[in-house]
C-alpha cells in the first residue's frame, strides 16, 4: 500500500501566505500597492454600509481596487452580532453579502466577524448563507490550518511580533506538513501608528519565495476542502476528486496531482520503498 501524505499546496508547493484586513477604509490603497508589489496577495473584508462615507473607499473603486486579491464581508455595519436578533444577524450578514456581490459580480464566500464576536451556534447557519470561512481574532501564533473554517483563527495580528513569525515560518520543520502563516489586521492602524515600513519589511521579506503559495483566505478554504473531499479504495492506489479543482497529494512523499472529476490510479509502490 502507498504511504498517502497531505504536504502540498497547489504547484506541490510546501506553505502557504495569506493576509487578511478589515473595514475597507481608505489606507487599504495604500497597502494594497505593498502588497503588489512583492507579489503578496490577501482578503479586504468590507463594511459595505460604510462605504463611500468620509474615510472609507468607494464603491466605484471597489472592484479595480482590490482586483487580485478578494473581497469579503463584515457585516452591513460592524455591529457586534451577539448583540442582535437572530433576524437582525441574518439581515447584517445577507444584505452586506449582497451589496458587496454586486459591485464584484461574483459570489463571495467569506467574512470576518465584527470585534471578533462569533457565536458558535452562527457556524451552522453561515453555510446556508453561502459563508464558506469566518475569521475570528482569536490568534494562534501557530502555523497550522483549522479543523472549522467557520471559526478561522489567524497565526497573529501585524502588531504581534511579525518579522518574529516570518522568520519561524521559513525555518519550519519539515515534518510540519503545510503551515500557513495568517497575518491580520486593519490598514488604518499602520498610518495611525506611523509604521508602514513594518508592513514593507514583511512584504520584502516574505514575497518571491518559490516554496510558498500566496493566496487569498477564500482560495486556501476552497483548497483544504478539496483535499478533505478526496475518495479513496481501500488500498488506496486509486482516488477521486469530486471537486472543481486540482490537489497535490504526497504519494511516497512524492507530490502528485489529483485532477478534478476523474477516477485517477496512484503511481505504484518504487521498488526498495518500506511496506510499513
Amino acid at each position: 500500500m502507498n504511504r498517502i501524505t497531505f504536504q502540498f499546496y497547489p504547484y506541490a508547493k510546501q506553505k502557504a501566505l495569506t493576509m487578511s484586513y478589515d473595514d475597507g477604509q481608505v489606507y487599504d490603497r495604500r497597502l494594497i500597492e505593498i502588497f503588489n508589489r512583492y507579489g503578496i496577495r490577501g482578503t479586504f473584508h468590507l463594511i459595505s454600509g460604510l462605504l463611500d462615507h468620509s474615510g472609507y473607499v468607494t464603491s466605484a473603486e471597489v472592484s479595480q481596487l482590490y482586483g487580485g486579491h478578494e473581497v469579503a464581508g463584515h457585516t452591513r455595519l460592524h455591529n457586534p452580532m451577539s448583540m442582535l436578533p437572530d433576524g437582525g444577524v441574518l439581515q447584517e450578514l445577507l444584505e452586506d453579502k449582497r451589496a458587496l456581490e454586486t459591485l464584484c459580480g461574483i459570489p463571495l464566500s467569506g467574512m470576518s466577524y465584527p470585534y471578533g464576536d462569533c457565536m458558535e451556534g452562527w457556524t451552522a447557519v453561515l453555510p446556508k448563507l453561502g459563508i464558506r470561512y469566518a475569521r475570528t481574532v482569536q490568534s494562534t501564533g501557530r502555523f497550522s490550518l483549522p479543523q472549522n473554517f467557520l471559526l478561522w483563527n489567524p497565526t497573529c495580528h501585524h502588531t504581534d511580533r511579525l518579522m518574529e513569525r516570518l522568520q519561524a515560518f521559513q525555518h519550519t520543520n519539515p515534518w510540519d506538513w503545510m503551515p500557513l502563516l495568517y497575518v491580520w489586521g486593519h490598514s488604518f492602524e499602520f498610518a495611525r501608528e506611523e509604521n508602514w515600513t513594518l508592513i514593507e519589511q514583511f512584504c520584502k521579506a516574505a514575497g518571491g519565495d518559490h516554496t510558498v503559495w500566496y493566496a487569498t483566505n477564500a482560495e486556501i478554504e476552497a483548497y483544504i476542502t478539496a483535499l478533505r473531499r478526496l475518495q479513496w479504495n481501500v488500498e488506496q492506489t486509486v482516488v477521486y476528486n469530486p471537486s472543481a479543482i486540482p490537489v497535490w497529494i504526497g504519494v511516497d512523499k512524492e507530490p502528485v496531482c489529483v485532477k478534478p472529476g476523474v477516477y485517477q490510479p496512484l503511481p505504484k509502490q518504487k521498488v526498495g520503498k518500506s511496506k510499513t
